[in-house]
């Protein structure tokens, strides 16, 4: 609905549908209002209910590899393949459906449309139900006389959960050709009795009915059979479903066993016919046989003996009276039961042996003899007979027991699905499944075991459900057996399996086997990925693929897989962080890295190539790129740890951004100032309308070639950040950039002096708006512009003496800087000093303008500077807590500035620049020897002081040889 003229349209048939398990089935999809070429491509996919989000691909018109793996050995094998009824439908057959098969079916073709337009895909709803009809019937084998009437009985019953009908017809199979049925009478789905072409006029006339008794059982009658009407007859029953299209569909038929019918013709010779119910038989079959007389119509007045006749050996005979005579060897089993014989009338004679055995087989003969009196041997009028040949097999010999594997090669991780057919007559069934290891010749292995009861074992080496995964042993069918081991562990799973069943009937068993071979592949660890993209540089907007190839030492159709894609932006600034993640249930997992990639990427798998996609690319998907992948042993839950793993090498993509059409000019200039204040231009000479601009400023020596300082920069948002070297409270109050117009820019010089003189330059980015954010597409760099002071003829008088001084560490220094003469009447002085350093450019320390304020370019030195008598002329320094790093020469420059005539602004008079004071630093005293040899008196009291001791010594010796001698 609502799709416009040639707008694609998929149509698909209508749900919820219900058909039976076993059962072949239909469903049709077609397309039109399409574009290109006539003959169409379909896909169908199905979407189970223990994951309806998630697709499972069964089969397609054009990729013979589009199935995954649970339906590739169907597809193969046709049991499941797309019918093309014209160019643009076709049919989907299922020929043995499955309960597994119920779900969402969707039908998807792929476009051949210039453009995305209308629908492409369409579902239905598939419900699997069981198969609940029976049909049954007594076989029987019958002979009647022309014109005689038959009767029989058809039982039909159904359970299905849905509202079905039945219709129930009769057919008849005549010579050898038993597929040309032909009907004899159907009760409709509709309760409409429809007679074949054939029975037509006798249905008319009433010969042919069908009664139905009861709910389920079903009547055919027919009077005054004919020679036509004789051959096998069978009942066959048909269970039908309304579909949601109005339409009813058979989702089951049965037919029941077969009545076999001979119809004597009137007026022949005298004649006998014999028939079996079944020629080849198993021991303990059933064996019946029926003797017909084929007389005129007057039979019922005449006299026939039977006699039955085992390879010309008499079993028994009727005589004319109906007495019934068994040879000796049949009397016994008479008795038992065993053996009957009777005659339903007068031209039929039926024997019965109730389970047959060996010495049964052979050729059974019909003797009849007509006598004109009873009892008199000597009047017989005719003597016929008439054989059949009888079969009798041991038990066992009709039952054949072969297996099979799906799976004869697999590699280490795969299943392996083996199949025991066993045909045979009806009766309870065991089962074993032994494996036969190559590398232990005579051992075997039990696997599993299945009880006539259905009770199932596991063999030891099988218990543990981890390591292969859950064993399953089933009854597909009847009489035949599947054993899937879910996963093999290693090579030695390989080998001979074999299957023994042994079946039980009637009180007899029998014991049959057979072995089917696998190879098990040995599953390498060798994994390698291959990260590759078409175009390594891509324009803003354009898309662009990254294919990560993996390779491996075995195939990788159907093993759990995972990818990872990895990402680092440009440019580099560490590991690469994950982007997404597919893991092998097809879940997608976005990583911390995904924030402008969500509804840009998209992701795909092709057989072993994994795709990121990116659609119109931003500047944030420039970086470097990598895959991850993972790969599990198959059929193994849970997955556990991965069996190998690998990275693929790093690829780079390079987004490039719109072209920047950003025109500066570059013409160098120069500005000469006499006054205290200064101004730069820099100009736009061209530009996108709807850029933003971003300016540095720049500042260079007039002369010397040395790296450009920063001063200031203003960011496209106009966010001003200064530079090292102007960072200072002070420098950032005399260094402003603003925007005076659309294409021009300024740089504001307050309070400029001679150490603001340079070259003057200026970088402008252009930065546009990219969807998510502000990028920079281009820049320019602005010509010179140099800055000089008109330097007065007047020259002030300054000590210009070179000094030398040295000061201890954490102690003050004075540094000497004073003018020499008058200043003009009306004049201030402004005053700056500098540290020389290494580089070639000084640092200024301190500033004192004209009007009187401080300036510290370094802020961290303010608390440690100090200017003596700046209103004297005496502009020396103080510099406290002298430190290490303070060493170095040391000059200050004096400028003279006078107010001009309107009042408005201060001209530079004069200047001048002191001589050089070299400034020394003295590690601080911090050690006892340190003081000594700073103070002399103690250092001369230490010096003299062995001298002082000697003397002491000495004159204490000679007071005590004094004291002695007395």
């Amino acid at each position: 609905t609502g799709l416009a003229t040639g707008q694609r349209l998929v149509t698909i048939q209508e749900g919820p549908l219900y058909r039976t398990e076993g059962s072949h089935v239909t469903l049709w999809c077609k397309v039109s209002g399409y574009q290109g070429p006539a003959e169409q491509n379909f896909q169908w996919s199905i979407y189970l209910p223990s994951a309806p989000e998630r697709e499972v691909q069964i089969v397609s018109t054009v990729d013979p590899s589009f199935p995954y793996a649970i339906y590739t050995q169907r597809v193969r094998g046709r049991g499941i393949f797309v019918e093309r009824l014209q160019g643009d439908a076709v049919l989907l057959h299922i020929t043995e459906l499955q309960e597994r098969d119920a779900g969402q079916y969707e039908c998807h073709t792929p476009n051949t449309d210039e453009r995305y337009f209308g629908s492409y895909s369409a579902k239905t709803d598939l419900s699997v139900i069981p198969d609940t009809l029976s049909a049954s019937m007594a076989p029987q084998a019958l002979t009647l006389m022309e014109g005689d009437a038959v009767q029989l009985t058809c039982e039909v019953s159904k359970s299905t959960a849905q509202h079905t009908h039945l219709s129930v017809g009769w057919y008849l199979l005549q010579g050898a050709g038993e597929h040309r049925a032909e009907e004899i009478l159907t009760l409709s789905k509709d309760f409409v009795l429809k007679p074949g072409p054939s029975y037509e006029q006798r249905f008319l006339e009433g010969d042919v009915q069908l009664i139905k008794v009861g709910n389920t059982t079903y009547k055919l009658v027919i009077r005054g059979v004919k020679p036509a009407d004789q051959g096998q007859l069978y009942c066959e029953a048909t269970e039908w479903i309304e579909d949601p299209d109005k339409t009813w569909k058979d989702i089951s038929r049965k037919q029941t066993e077969r009545t076999s019918l001979a119809v004597v013709s009137q007026g022949r010779d005298l004649s006998v016919d014999i028939a079996a119910t079944e020629r080849s038989l198993s021991e303990g079959d059933t064996l019946q046989l029926s003797c017909v007389v084929r007389a005129p119509k007057s039979s019922s007045s005449r006299h026939f003996e039977v006699i039955w006749l085992l390879s010309d050996m008499e079993v028994a005979r009727i005589d004319a009276h109906g007495v019934l005579i068994w040879e000796k060897g049949y009397k016994e089993r008479a008795k038992l039961g065993q053996v009957r014989a009777f005659k339903p009338n007068n031209t039929v004679c039926v024997l019965t042996i109730s389970e047959v055995g060996l010495e049964d087989k052979g050729t059974y003969q019909c003797s009849v003899s007509e006598m004109k009196t009873p009892g008199d041997l000597h009047s017989i009028q005719t003597n016929v007979s008439s054989g059949i040949q009888v079969n009798v097999k041991p038990i066992g010999s009709h039952t054949r027991l072969s297996v099979s594997t799906s799976t004869p090669r697999v590699t280490v991780g795969d299943a392996l699905v083996l199949h025991c057919q066993v045909q045979g007559p009806p009766g309870p069934v065991s089962l074993r499944w032994w494996h036969l290891p190559p590398q232990q010749p005579g051992h075997r292995v039990l696997v599993a075991t299945m009880e006539p009861d259905g009770t199932r074992s596991l063999g030891s080496a099988y218990q543990d459900g981890g390591a292969r995964g859950s064993l399953r042993l089933e009854k597909e069918s009847l009489g035949t057996f599947t054993l899937v081991i879910p996963s093999t562990l290693d090579e030695d799973d390989g080998g001979q399996y074999r299957c023994e069943a042994t079946q039980w009937s009637r009180g007899r068993n029998w014991t049959g086997k057979g072995e089917a071979a696998v190879t098990v592949s040995s599953m390498g660890l060798s994994l390698h990925a291959t990260l590759r993209s078409r175009a390594a540089t891509v324009t803003y907007g354009q898309s662009f693929e990254l294919f990560c190839q993996v390779d491996a030492d075995y195939t990788l159709e159907g093993v759990p897989a995972s990818v990872r894609w990895l990402f680092q932006p440009s440019p580099s600034t560490g590991p690469l962080h994950e982007l997404v993640q597919v893991l092998p249930s097809g879940t997608v997992v976005w990583g911390r890295a995904q924030l402008h990639f969500q509804g840009k990427a998209q992701l795909s798998k092709a057989d072993t190539s994994f795709r990121l996609h990116i659609h119109s690319a931003l500047p944030a998907h420039e970086g470097t790129y990598q895959c991850e992948v993972e790969v599990w042993r198959r059929n193994i839950l849970p997955l556990g740890q991965p069996a190998a793993r690998t990275s693929s090498n790093a690829v780079g993509i390079k987004v490039m951004l719109p072209e920047s059409n950003l025109q500066v000019a570059t013409e160098d200039s120069s500005v000469e100032i006499a006054s205290s204040n200064a101004a730069i231009e820099c100009m736009i000479m061209f530009a996108q309308n709807n850029s933003q601009f971003a300016v540095t400023w720049y500042r260079l020596p007039l002369l010397a070639d040395a790296t450009p300082l920063q001063i200031v920069r203003a960011s496209y948002s106009s966010i001003p950040e200064y530079g090292s070297e102007f960072s200072s409270a002070a420098q950032k109050s005399r260094f402003l950039s603003q925007r005076m117009s659309s294409n021009i820019f300024q740089l504001q010089i307050l309070s400029a002096d001679l150490g603001d003189e340079g070259r003057y330059y200026c970088v402008i980015e252009e930065w546009l708006w990219l969807v998510d954010g502000w990028y920079k597409v281009g820049e320019g760099t602005s010509g010179r512009t140099a800055l000089k002071f008109k330097l007065p003829d007047r020259e002030l008088r300054v000590e210009r003496t070179n000094h030398s001084i040295s000061a201890r560490e954490g102690e003050e220094a004075t540094l000497p800087c004073r003018l020499q003469g008058a200043l003009l009447p009306g004049s201030r002085l402004s005053a700056t000093w500098f540290q020389v350093k290494g580089s070639g450019r000084d640092s200024a320390l301190l500033t004192l303008h004209h009007d009187g304020s401080l300036g510290y370019p370094q802020e961290r030195l303010a608390g440690r500077l100090y200017l003596r008598r700046p209103s004297a002329g005496d502009c020396s320094l103080t510099l406290g807590s002298v430190e290490r790093g303070d060493a170095g020469a040391y000059y200050c420059q004096l400028q003279e500035w006078q107010q001009q005539s309107d009042g408005k602004g201060w001209t530079l008079r004069a200047l001048a620049r002191s001589g050089y004071a070299q400034l020394a630093t003295i590690p601080p005293e911090s050690t006892v020897l340190s003081r000594i040899c700073s103070s002399p008196p103690l250092l001369n009291f230490i010096l003299y002081l062995p001298l002082v001791l000697i003397l002491l010594l000495a004159l204490a010796a000679f007071c005590w040889y004094c004291k002695f001698r007395k």
